[in-house]
């Protein structure tokens, strides 16, 4: 019993320390935007950044779908309307770029 106690502990360690070398190679990799133009750079940028907002409302947006899911399940008329308030929310967030193209007319 004491071995297998031993084995698993010695398994566990393995495998975290695995687990922080992927998670150390994947991380090293990165995309790197350049380019000649000043101008070029900010707009790569941008991109980025507004891809990772995006990413952020689309997360939030599945998170609002559920919560309407499970209100419309449990009956329950306030976690409907934090639901579709959630899901209000992520749609904003993820159209924000283009939310912000239509505002200011670029």
């Amino acid at each position: 019993m004491k071995k297998k106690k031993t084995l698993l502990k010695i398994l566990k360690r393995s495998c975290i320390i695995i687990l922080y070398i992927v998670a150390l190679f994947v991380a090293q990799a990165s995309h790197v935007f350049a380019a000649d133009e000043p101008l070029t750079v900010i707009n790569n940028l941008s991109d980025f950044i507004f891809g990772l907002i995006r990413a952020v409302g689309m997360i939030i947006l599945g998170f609002g779908v559920v919560q309407v899911g499970m209100s419309l399940k449990s009956h329950d008329p306030s976690q409907r309307a934090n639901g579709f308030m959630t899901l209000a929310g992520g749609v904003v967030i993820t159209f924000a770029k283009e939310i912000l193209n239509i505002i200011t007319g670029g």
